[in-house]
């Protein structure tokens, strides 16, 4: 009764998008979660910090509202407001989500499971038997060595989601995407916030040229930060939080919002009694998501790829795919979009600059900027798009700093993924005026006919 072609464990991206995918594919399949279906990117990560993000954004925009002749006054933040806004949104697509996978006649499990043989999984105490087994149970917040998370003055990215007041000040532990998307949030709120990175530049993965005017931006904004300098300890007094640095300064404040990175759930759920192949929790898979097992495979922020929503979405497609015989192309990690949705947005796809050159390539750059754009004047932002390529080749990255540069990542993505030379594009016509015509205009450029660029 309860053998599955797909016995999944796991309702975050990756195992929600595998059970969607291998359903429609004609497969039986049972998705077992022991949270809420959507995981940790609809409930506790990308959907409400986004809408966290936007938040911020109108109160930025009340803020300046007279620089385009709108007489508007910024008031307060009501946090109250703003989570159930944000719960709002949670709520729609969670049931949304639920309905797809009730029609698509999958065994959905509420309850912790666990792998108890090399087909197995058992989930309130029932055995599901499957031709394959599919691990995706995710990441959780990290911290560090001797900080304890007190879930009120010291925090992670979970606690930060649901606050129902904004602090004075905060501390961010860690200058990548979540770091700067909170910092971002919380200074478009109001607070005071100090950014603490220990690599030399925030959005260090980015290339340099995108941390070097994100940082511009945010000192604009107010924020700052130390970078290149490592955490030694912290403290908790009547003051706030005090931390100490390894080079002994210190800073203190009412939050410190630890924001040091992501670990895949793996402990105590079986994996390493079954034989699985690990490395410091991750569980390692071939180009087709395949263990080392036979019959089970992993997806998501439980393997070392990059760690985001889309991801793990796009993996859960290619193991159905792969288990139903429709051979998929193997994923292109270089070619996955980025963002990090702070203010200004920072995007990305293909190769820095730094690892073109690694890889032997013939480097040329050409940054285009967003100061010749109308779109971009109208709304007020600065920023750039830098283009990285191959001498006489394709483009090997796009680079983008700017308000809602994400969404250019649509065209940017196909361009790196289907190698176009900076000559396939530049004759393509863009919509005027959007910030689209900037990816046009780069590609001009870079073809050596630049219009609205000095060349």
């Amino acid at each position: 009764m309860n053998e599955f072609d797909l016995v999944i464990l796991g309702g975050g991206s990756g195992g929600y998008a595998c059970a969607l995918r291998g359903a429609q594919l004609g497969l039986s399949v049972v998705l077992i979660e022991q949270d809420k279906l959507g995981g940790t990117c609809l409930h506790r990560g990308c959907i409400p910090t986004k809408a966290l993000l936007h938040a911020g954004e109108i109160a930025d925009d009340t803020r300046h509202a007279a620089e385009f002749g709108v007489n508007a006054q910024f008031i307060s933040i009501d946090m109250l407001a703003v989570n159930a806004y944000k719960d709002g949104v949670i709520s729609k697509l969670h049931k949304g989500l639920q309905g797809l996978v009730k029609s698509r006649n999958i065994t959905y499990v509420e309850g912790t499971g666990r792998l108890v043989s090399k087909n197995q999984i058992e989930a309130n105490g029932v055995i599901y038997t499957g031709k394959n087994v599919v691990l995706a149970t995710g990441s959780y917040a990290k911290t560090l060595p001797g900080l304890e998370i007190d879930g009120r003055q010291i925090i992670t990215s979970n606690e930060a989601m649901t606050m129902d007041y904004v602090p004075k000040s905060v501390i961010v532990l860690g200058g990548g995407v979540i770091g700067c998307e909170f910092a971002s949030v919380w200074s478009s709120f109001g607070a005071e916030v100090t950014i603490i990175e220990g690599l030399p530049r925030l959005v260090a993965l980015e290339d340099e040229s995108s941390s070097k005017q994100l940082e511009r931006a945010f000192r604009k904004r107010g924020i700052k930060f130390e970078v290149g300098v490592k955490f030694a300890s912290a403290t908790k007094g009547p003051e706030g939080v005090t931390i100490t640095l390894e080079n002994g300064a210190s800073h203190t404040a009412d939050v410190l919002l630890v924001a040091v990175g992501r670990g895949p759930v793996s402990a105590n759920i079986g994996y390493e009694e079954q034989g699985l192949t690990m490395d410091r929790g991750y569980i390692l898979v071939d180009n087709k998501c395949r263990t080392n097992v036979p019959g089970i495979w992993a997806v998501g922020d439980l393997i070392p790829t990059l760690q985001l929503a889309h991801v793990g979405f796009a993996e859960g497609i290619l193991v159905a795919e792969e288990i139903f015989g429709l051979n998929p192309r193997p994923i292109n990690y270089d070619g996955v979009p980025r963002v990090t949705y702070s203010e200004p947005e920072v995007a990305s796809v293909g190769l820095t600059t730094a690892i073109a050159k690694e890889r032997g390539y013939d480097v040329v750059e050409l940054s285009y900027d967003l100061a010749g754009n109308g779109k971009a004047n109208i709304l007020k932002t600065a920023g750039s798009i830098k283009l990285v390529a191959q001498k006489n080749g394709p483009v090997l990255g796009v680079h983008m700093v700017g308000s809602r540069v994400g969404e250019l990542l649509a065209e940017a993505q196909l361009i790196y993924n289907w190698e176009a030379t900076a000559d396939d594009v530049a004759p393509l016509i863009h919509a005027h005026p959007t910030l689209s015509e900037a990816m046009g205009e780069a590609h001009m450029a870079l073809a050596g006919k630049p219009l609205h660029a000095h060349g």
